[in-house]
């Protein structure tokens, strides 16, 4: 197949073959020639016959004009029209053939073969510089064909390996794909699911309620796995053919839900015993220094005097310790935010008017109203400009408040020019605290209120001067 002489098969084989594409430059094509009613190497052999007409005509006058005898004019009539007509045969081979190379090379491109070459291209040749660029197409498509295909073998094995659930669903709604997970969720074999509907494979409510590219929840169970399990389910679209199709992907959350549970009450055991054992640890060693000082006889003079101070010291750390369970009650029981317009100046310059310890600098920025919860809200910006404040009174610095709308998003920034931050890794973890006085949960309660906003918050040291920077976004 690679020779030229297979390239060069019947014209009318690749005509026939090219009037049943589809594409419509090859019908535009074909109706010329039709309408034309005389094909190409009738065309080109008419052509060279007429062009060797007027030499053939005058020696064929000359000859038989003469007086030459029958025979010889005969002969040479023979010869001289045998000649006319082998040229004009060999003019029109010498045209057509290249065309019905080319012609086959790119019938074999349009049907996926790319191991077919043109040989005796030159690039000083008008027809080899044609050839050459058709062996260049054929060698581009041959390697863009094979990064196709190992894509698509990559894109299989992921979709087969991944512990995800992915369903494709045509545009009625009926499964055209799905991989291993597929299968076990729905304890069916491939053969069995595909071309199945979304309702008889119990999804048809993921299909509709799941908004593309959101990620939502449900609680669903499915005869794969027997229990109710909470899924998150994210729906995209595509197209294929022309057609939408729906791409539908089913992650179990219930195991890494559980697994974070898990990691959060040892935390929390973690963060009690340490606190517990602060305050238990004093008070036990007390209460038996003052009970074994209860016990001698006779008592010394000053006995009095160590069981009051053993007694402030027991009362000390207990008020302590429900100062802590206070706050991890607080902290544990945010209620969700109650959403309702909220004028982010107003709000702004009533908060730096609560802050009498310090004058504040308020930097207007654009009038803004979004939807929150204004006690909520407040609460963390209160607690945000107070650390500010905190931070400040130690340097003597100031304290700068503002905002600005970036895209869809609302920044409020506050700056001070404390002494800045010696390290971030704990700031937001509950109950830690730099402060002497500190109850660690103003920073952790302030991340809360704005994720439950949908929101963020970072606290880290100013690139340019001295202090800190807390930057809360929430979306307009």
């Amino acid at each position: 197949m690679n020779s030229e002489e297979a390239l060069t098969q019947a014209p009318s084989e690749t005509r026939a073959h090219a009037s049943t594409s589809s594409h419509s430059a090859g019908r535009i094509v074909t109706r010329r020639q039709r309408g034309n009613g005389v094909r190409h190497e009738h065309r080109v052999t008419l052509m060279a016959l007429t062009a060797g007409l007027p030499g053939s005509a005058i020696a064929l006058w000359l000859l038989w004009s003469g007086s030459y005898t029958a025979k010889v004019q005969l002969t040479l009539t023979m010869l001289i029209v045998g000649v006319w007509a082998g040229a004009a045969l060999a003019l029109r081979g010498r045209v057509a053939r290249p065309l019905q190379t080319i012609s086959n090379l790119l019938a074999a491109l349009r049907e996926g073969d790319y191991s077919i070459r043109a040989r005796g291209a030159r690039r000083d040749d008008a027809l080899g510089e044609v050839m050459i660029e058709v062996n260049a197409l054929g060698e581009t498509l041959r390697e863009q064909r094979l990064g196709a295909l190992e894509a698509t073998a990559l894109l299989r094995t992921v979709m087969a390996e991944i512990d995800v659930a992915i369903f494709a669903f045509d545009p009625e709604d009926r499964l055209q794909l799905v991989n291993r997970a597929g299968e076990r969720l729905l304890a069916q074999p491939l053969e069995r699911l595909l071309g199945r509907s979304a309702a008889e494979l119990g999804l048809a409510s993921c299909l509709r309620d799941a908004k593309t590219e959101t990620l939502h929840t449900y609680q669903m169970i499915f005869p794969g796995d027997g229990s109710l399990r909470k899924w998150g389910v994210r729906r995209s679209t595509f197209r294929e053919h022309g057609l939408p199709h729906q791409l539908l992907v089913l992650s179990d959350l219930s195991q890494a839900l559980r697994e974070e549970e898990a990691k959060a009450w040892q935390r929390l055991v973690r963060v009690l015993g340490h606190e517990l054992n602060n305050s238990l640890t004093p008070i036990k060693s007390i209460a038996g220094s003052l009970t074994s000082l209860l016990g001698r006889k006779p008592r010394p003079t000053d006995w009095q005097e160590d069981m009051e101070r053993g007694l402030v010291v027991i009362s000390t750390r207990s008020e302590s310790l429900s100062r802590f369970m206070s706050s991890y009650a607080r902290l544990a029981r945010l209620p969700p935010p109650r959403l309702q317009p909220v004028m982010i100046g107003a709000l702004l310059r009533r908060i730096v008017g609560l802050e009498m310890r310090l004058p504040t600098t308020l930097v207007s920025g654009p009038e803004i109203t979004i939807q929150a919860d204004p006690d909520q809200l407040e609460q963390l910006l209160i607690n945000l400009l107070r650390n500010a404040v905190d931070a400040a009174l130690e340097t003597g610095g100031s304290v700068r408040v503002g905002w600005i709308r970036n895209t869809t998003q609302l920044e409020v920034w506050v700056e001070d020019e404390g002494l800045g931050l010696a390290g971030t890794a704990n700031l937001f973890v509950p109950f830690f605290t730099t402060k002497p006085n500190g109850s660690g949960i103003g920073l952790v309660l302030s991340r809360q209120i704005a994720e439950a906003h949908g929101g963020t918050l970072t606290l880290e040291n100013r690139q340019r001067g001295p202090g800190c920077e807390a930057r809360l976004r929430l979306p307009i």
